[in-house]
């Protein structure tokens, strides 16, 4: 590789790192959300600094190309962070419904209320 990808890689991977911080620093992003975002760019980080890492992991995982063994931590990363999105939407939907009941639920009993309150009223 030549000293331009590598600079290319380490600047790439210091960005999305100062990118996760600052969103978390504005209160845009979770900590639980950030997590998988940090592992991926501070592994970036990491071979970007040493390369002969990602030959070293490639080799003791059975690896031929290195290459490869990015692409699949890269996809392993995009499925748990989808995974832990798709396990959070479910809850927040659940409890939307649960709202959502409760909400109907209070606006029956007020109108029963305003009934009861204007029928007495009136009589």
């Amino acid at each position: 590789m030549s000293l331009v990808s590598y600079i290319f890689g380490i600047a790439s991977a210091t960005l999305a790192l100062i990118v996760v911080i600052e969103l978390l620093r504005r209160r845009s992003l979770r900590e639980r959300h950030a997590i998988w975002w940090l592992v991926a760019g501070t592994l970036a980080l990491v071979v970007g600094i040493f390369p002969a890492t990602l030959q070293w992991a490639a080799s003791l995982i059975g690896i031929e190309v290195p290459l490869n063994l990015v692409f699949f931590v890269s996809i392993a990363v995009l499925f748990l962070v989808s995974l832990q999105h798709s396990s959070e939407l479910t809850r927040v939907e659940s409890k939307v419904r649960t709202l959502a009941e409760l909400v109907s639920l209070q606006d029956l009993r007020i109108r029963q209320l305003e009934e009861t309150a204007s029928r007495d009223a009136d009589g």
